[in-house]
């Protein structure tokens, strides 16, 4: 029978990679032939294309499918690109929520590159791209600013614990301020060389510039976004950047009886929630937009956290609308973006 389509779905864990070789049959059947264990190494890299080139047909294209593990998958990622392969990244919740949707009494690391390998030959998938140097050095400034406030957060409640005892020592509280001093250092240092990076890329200080009109994003919110989105590369509308954010509704109701309540999924890009908490903040409180569908929401249902998550939500796809039609923020900014997509 004629094969219209081949996968390896790869689940990729720190150490190891456990692969499952499918086909799509011309009677659009799943064919689920052979699955193997590799290294997550160089040398289990170069075993793996060898392995997926004797077991499949050499004229027909091997996508090689796999979820977006922290960091732990792109060091593959990299590889089968730079080695002409075909390379898909998909977020865990979509694998997760289809995995749901199979018979699958077993949960281990080979029926969750089954699913993988049955996802990728069911769906129709953009192939993954290496991202923009700079990008994904701004990327690795943001987030490694990003985890020394939070190492600094946990230092000052340090200090004042400290502080509030009975009795405090006072050599951990001179090297505690002292450490906090180390940190406000290096903050400075990284945010210095984040916005020398945004300065040596023209196009990257245009698109830093023009988001920065928004209410509430200043130059390192629009560089997290950016940076963590390569650029919105593979984001192809608002759904699915709010999707990749974790900021997408998940509700479970059915019929009368079953009314749960609806939640962010939060399964998705933490960097991108975390960056668009305080920007959302700012823009209720500066801006009259905003301000007013804030308080519309809690009047609506009396949730003042549920109400600003809303506002995330909105304030990230417009950072996406206003970068894909190059316009900056007006008050009326969404009247005047559908106007311009009317037909003269």
């Amino acid at each position: 029978m004629k094969i219209l389509k081949q996968v390896a779905g790869i689940d990729v864990a720190q150490k190891e990679l456990v692969v499952s070789f499918g086909c799509l049959q011309e009677d659009l059947s799943v064919d689920l032939r052979a699955s193997k264990v590799f290294p997550n190494t160089p040398k289990g890299h170069n075993a793996l294309i060898d392995w997926v080139k004797k077991i499949s047909t050499p004229d027909i294209a091997v996508q090689f499918v796999m979820e977006a593990t922290g960091v732990y998958h792109e060091s593959l990622a990299y590889f089968l690109v730079d080695h002409s392969c075909n390379v898909v990244v998909v977020l865990p919740n979509k694998i997760s929520n289809y995995f749901r949707t199979l018979q699958v009494k077993t949960i281990n690391d080979y029926t969750a590159s089954q699913a993988i390998a049955s996802f990728g030959l069911e769906r129709k998938l953009d192939c993954w791209q290496k991202p923009d140097p700079v990008l994904k050095k701004l990327r690795q400034l943001c987030r490694e600013r990003n985890q020394i406030i939070d190492t600094r957060t946990v230092t000052k409640n340090q200090l004042h614990a400290e502080k509030t005892e009975a009795e405090p020592n006072t050599g951990t509280v001179q090297r505690l301020k002292q450490l906090i001093i180390v940190l406000n250092k290096q903050i400075a240092q990284v945010k210095g060389e984040i916005e020398g990076l945004i300065k040596s890329k023209k196009e990257l200080g245009e698109a830093v510039e023009l988001l920065t009109t928004l209410p509430g994003v200043a130059v390192l919110t629009a560089a997290t976004v950016l940076a963590e989105t390569n650029g919105f590369e593979l984001i192809r509308n608002k759904k699915q950047l709010t999707s990749y954010a974790g900021l997408d509704v998940r509700e479970k109701q059915s019929g009368t009886s079953v009314k749960g309540k609806s939640t962010i999924s939060k399964r998705g890009n933490r960097y991108l929630r975390k960056a668009m908490h305080l920007p959302a903040l700012a823009a209720i409180r500066c801006d009259s937009r905003f301000k007013s569908v804030f308080t519309r929401l809690v009047g609506k249902h009396g949730i003042k956290m549920k109400a600003a998550v809303a506002i995330q939500r909105k304030l990230l796809e417009m950072i996406y609308t206003i970068y894909k039609t190059k316009t900056p923020y007006q008050i009326d900014f969404e009247t005047l973006t559908k106007k311009e997509k009317q037909p003269a």
